[in-house]
């Protein structure tokens, strides 16, 4: 669910002002488990980043945090000999994770755990990776970043997914959506200062291409909202959260040389 919070009020505002939070979680988990991805990704940039970290045995433990239906799961499970434990606040989105690791034959190394991944119930320093594309947010990076740092292992590895202003200067009418949207949107170096201060070190990044989030993440939406708004003709909250979608791709078609997700690779100092 890309790059905006989430708290269950059922209200709608203008559809052009209102973020994901407006909308209720179940017409959220409804419209999301549709779709392949949950935000703006790839398997080649999963892969990306995980090739910036070294191999991992059987012994090693990946924590993917915000897992959603867990596109980015598979590719874990598949490139590496790591267990994973996937977490995802909501159960809908656990239960599509687990199906489809099983489907990939790989779901006997990952355990689907619904969970807050601002409320770790694990044990510190459980972690030789912890995984989060485009879902830190939801905690806010600063604050993620320094929180998870205590469950990796001495020289373990933290890679995420980030929405970052690509430049020092932007259009009013995007940056007033993304400071509405995301108030901790900021460029990348600011961004990697943040991670240096939080402790870590061997700090990599890089950008995810359009395709991540056109081809990848709007295009399969636009059939599944004609099938969404089926179910619900007569729901006005689903037809805004359509209207919030559509009019955040339409942002991105404008805009998007300023801004995108961002992947940051680091290790635990």
């Amino acid at each position: 669910m890309d790059n905006k919070n989430i708290n269950g009020n059922n209200t709608v505002a203008d559809s052009n002002e209102s973020s994901i939070h407006d909308f209720d979680f179940a017409l959220i988990c409804e419209y999301f488990s549709s779709i392949k991805r949950q935000g703006p990704g790839s398997d080649d940039a999963t892969r990306k980043a995980l090739s910036l970290m070294g191999e991992m045995g059987e012994e090693a433990v990946v924590a993917d945090l915000g897992c959603g239906c867990g596109s980015q799961t598979i590719q874990l499970a598949l490139h590496t000999k790591a267990n994973i434990k996937a977490l995802d606040l909501f159960p809908l989105f656990i239960e599509k994770t687990m199906e489809n690791c099983r489907a990939k034959g790989v779901g006997d190394r990952v355990e689907g755990i619904v969970g807050d991944m601002g409320n770790l119930q694990f044990a510190k320093e459980s972690f030789d990776v912890i995984w989060s594309e485009g879902a830190i947010y939801n905690i806010g990076f600063e604050h993620g970043v320094n929180l998870w740092r205590d469950y990796l292992r001495c020289g373990g590895w933290l890679a995420v997914s980030e929405a970052s202003w690509l430049s020092d200067e932007r259009p009013d009418e995007i940056a007033h959506f993304w400071n509405d949207a995301y108030p901790e949107i900021d460029t990348i170096y600011n961004k990697v200062e943040q991670m240096r201060k939080a402790g870590y070190c061997d700090i990599t990044t890089f950008v995810l291409p359009d395709e991540c989030w056109t081809t990848n993440f709007y295009l399969p939406q636009v059939e599944a909202q004609r099938l969404f708004l089926e179910r619900h003709p007569d729901n006005d909250t689903a037809k805004g959260l359509v209207e919030n979608m559509r009019h955040e791709a339409e942002m991105y078609s404008r805009y998007h040389d300023y801004y995108g997700y961002v992947f940051y690779i680091g290790r635990k100092a």
